[in-house]
């Protein structure tokens, strides 16, 4: 990862590559902001930058070995600790670098849940485990192979064991010479307070729309009108920006299906209701959940469009096209019943309950909210 091949966050690269020039280098550094703003990946560029042989003035220069190394993230000098689900063959790190270097060259621009769903973790929360601070502590008690320095990225390191969190304070606080430990965090504020106030803080702000439109239309190849809907819902986040392109077919759907809904309510078609009541339960759980959650969101778009304020509102094109007229029928007198009647049905849905009663159910009960 090249500082030229990070979305945006140019002051950021500035500030890290001068760091390095002039030689003033924290040995631990915080990355900290939103999910989906290239924390990680300028984390990554950093290293590559300090280790390269040949440096630019504003990258590192992308073949010399170290570089080369750097491609496939296996130079010797870096090292990683990050959340995993432990079980008999995989305790530490490590045991999951193939898949993690993987995750990485596909993109650094993912989730927690992202990288669990990829590593099989099913239900599992991911853990960095007490014994990953022995692990920590014996790569970084070694030698630096081919840099100046040895580096630890530690992501997310809000998800550390108390354990191992107490054993990378004291690692933190008597560093072996020439150590850097860059931390990459989504809720700093649920790190130790004694590991925060030891690092210097890094901030990295949300991606300004107009750079996440870019990179939709560049990487996409989408409409710019589309682009530019997608940019402003995604209030910063790249990775939420590239997960609404991705579900932007299923979420035409849930349009529909929302639309349909409303429509059979408003006119009271009982015939209507009991077939898309049969339509969305011949579908999973886990997409009927989705779709009340759509429709939760939703509800409560239309509710602020009523407001006349289009900076506070995050739909689509289509989405928007139904609330010019849908919106009117959203008030003060309807929307927390609006909302309570859907998160009772997805609760119902979560516990088994027979899916054809209850969104049947629910349709009668949008009829009589729709002419409050």
């Amino acid at each position: 990862m090249l500082f030229d091949d990070i979305i945006g966050q140019e002051a950021i690269k500035e500030r890290l590559t001068e760091n390095i020039g002039s030689g003033r280098i924290p040995h631990a550094q915080l990355f900290c902001g939103n999910a989906g703003t290239g924390k990680l990946a300028l984390a990554l560029a950093f290293v590559r930058y300090l280790f390269c042989q040949q440096r630019r003035e504003h990258d590192a220069c992308g073949v010399c070995p170290s570089c080369l190394k750097m491609n496939q993230l296996i130079h010797p000098d870096l090292h990683f600790a990050f959340p995993i689900v432990k079980n008999k063959k995989k305790e530490i790190c490590d045991d999951y670098l193939p898949e993690w270097r993987e995750m990485i060259s596909k993109s650094p621009y993912f989730t927690c849940d992202q990288w669990l769903d990829f590593i099989g973790a099913e239900n599992s929360q991911g853990i960095i485990y007490a014994k990953e601070g022995n692990e920590i502590f014996r790569k970084l008690s070694l030698k630096s192979q081919e840099a100046d320095y040895k580096c630890m990225i530690i992501w997310l390191p809000e998800k550390m064991h108390e354990v191992c969190a107490n054993k990378l304070l004291k690692l933190i606080e008597e560093p072996y010479d020439k150590t850097l430990f860059l931390m990459v965090s989504d809720n700093p504020d649920e790190i130790l307070p004694t590991i925060q106030s030891r690092t210097q803080r890094v901030q990295i702000k949300p991606l300004p729309a107009y750079i996440i439109k870019e990179q939709l239309q560049q990487n996409f190849h989408i409409e710019e009108e589309n682009a530019e809907s997608i940019s402003r819902i995604a209030n910063g986040n790249y990775i939420k920006a590239c997960e609404m392109v991705s579900l932007s077919d299923e979420n035409e759907k849930f349009l529909s299906l929302f639309i349909s809904a409303m429509r059979n309510s408003w006119k009271r078609d009982v015939a209507e209701m009991k077939r898309w009541s049969e339509q969305l339960a011949a579908t999973g759980r886990e997409k009927q959940k989705s779709f009340l959650t759509y429709c939760q969101n939703y509800i409560r778009e239309n509710y602020i469009y009523n407001l006349h304020t289009p900076d506070l509102n995050f739909m689509t094109k289509g989405e928007e096209n139904f609330s010019v007229a849908f919106s009117k029928f959203v008030n003060e007198k309807n929307i927390e019943l609006f909302m309570e009647e859907f998160e009772k049905a997805e609760r119902d849905i979560s516990q088994n309950v027979n899916a054809k009663m209850v969104f049947f159910d629910l349709s009668l009960k949008i009829a009589v909210l729709l002419k409050k």
